[in-house]
């Protein structure tokens, strides 16, 4: 075992799978007798397979070892954990910015579709700087924080161009103006561009069900991995697993159902950014 734990990651969803699958296909071993052989509490083995705790490959390799399997396997899954801690950005800290940023970053880089739902502002994957930076201020942030916190920001919105995004915008989030006036035009803007580009940005209008009214929320799918599901907080976040992600999933279908297509929404927005 490792000394200091790093936060979990998106390749924990994936190797945790793969320990389970190998825990259940080739040995006889129930989870409780598992974790005494590997030396771990039945709560470790089960956060682990479940990617919700960080392994390391050297974890990798114990775990394997117990389970007695073949050398040539385990040198696969051993480099494919090894492999899997890719150096982003987000390994490197950027001052003043919260540790859980870049643990989402890499859920993230790893996702293949992510949706977000927001009720009163845009969610930061479409921000632009001036809209970005005055609501953190706002919040009380340092703006010396605020700009590292942007950058922050903007390199998680590289990700975008590489996965299926959808954003679900309540209609109260277009009149925020954070900023002031200038940054919300520019901002509705960049809304406008972003769905030009295959980003789809859909609004909904009106009255919702309460419990779409709870929080705003950022749902992501993974190719080898169950969905995850971050809440943001105010100074951390909260991510949620498995049985607690099928809520989402149909509260997803139902904004789906109730938003504005994608040119409806483009042109809502072109017509109340001239309004501005």
């Amino acid at each position: 075992m490792s000394g200091q734990r790093k936060n979990p990651q998106a390749r924990d969803r994936t190797i945790g799978a793969q320990l389970k699958a190998v825990r259940l296909e080739q040995t006889p071993l129930n989870l409780e007798a598992a974790a005494r052989a590997i030396g771990w509490s039945t709560a470790t083995l089960s956060r682990t397979e479940n990617g919700k705790r960080h392994i390391t490959s050297e974890d990798v390799a114990m775990v394997l070892a117990v389970y007695g399997v073949p050398m040539t396997q385990r040198g696969e899954l051993i480099e494919s954990a090894r492999a899997g801690v890719q150096a982003g950005w987000w390994s490197r800290p950027l001052p003043g910015v919260f540790p859980d940023v870049g643990t989402l970053a890499s859920y993230e880089a790893s996702a293949r579709a992510i949706t977000n739902w927001s009720l009163n502002f845009i969610p930061g994957l479409l921000q632009t700087e001036r809209y970005a930076t005055d609501l953190m201020i706002e919040d009380g942030v340092d703006p010396r924080d605020a700009e590292m916190r942007w950058l922050a920001r903007l390199r998680r919105q590289a990700v975008l161009p590489t996965v299926d995004y959808v954003a679900f915008l309540h209609e109260a989030a277009l009149y925020m103006p954070f900023g002031g006036v200038d940054a919300l035009r520019e901002q509705l803007g960049h809304l406008v561009q972003a769905s030009t580009r295959g980003h789809a940005v859909r609004i909904v209008r009106g009255r919702v069900p309460h419990r779409l009214l709870l929080h705003p929320w950022l749902l992501m799918h993974f190719p080898d991995a169950p969905p995850v599901l971050n809440v943001e907080l105010h100074g951390s976040s909260v991510y949620l697993h498995d049985d607690e992600v099928d809520s989402y999933e149909n509260m997803r279908s139902a904004l789906d159902r109730l938003a504005l297509s994608t040119a409806e929404s483009r042109s809502m927005i072109e017509q109340l950014r001239e309004r501005v």
